[in-house]
């Protein structure tokens, strides 16, 4: 499977940018989407948000209430809503599918958020 994050770029803190990710294969009801994302200067990604197959949602305590994770397995995209942002939001961010046939991950898109 295919991912290919867009909708990264430059923003300024208080502002929204949305991420979305298409899949080249569907997303199955049991897959979880996820969207991790590596600040810079890091050398591990950390969790932004996950997404299960029951309608769960789980976030990094640093976006909880500003991040809305989603996904439309019809449309076979997940997306990153991402309101009130900060600097330290500033990173790569990766969009991710885990299943029963694998973990794949997107090649990444920049988020910059400027103070």
């Amino acid at each position: 499977v295919q991912l290919q994050a867009s909708g990264g770029g430059l923003a300024q803190a208080g502002g929204s940018l949305r991420l979305s990710c298409a899949a080249s294969e569907s997303i199955r009801t049991e897959d979880i989407v996820a969207w991790y994302r590596l600040p810079p200067g890091k050398q591990q990604r950390e969790l932004v948000a996950r997404n299960f197959y029951d309608g769960t949602r789980i976030y990094g305590d640093s976006v909880k209430g500003r991040f809305t994770v989603g996904r439309d397995d019809a449309k076979n995209t997940m997306f990153l809503q991402m309101s009130n942002l900060k600097p330290e939001d500033t990173g790569v961010y990766f969009c991710g599918l885990h299943g029963r046939r694998g973990i794949y991950w997107g090649r990444g898109t920049l988020v910059t958020v400027s103070s």
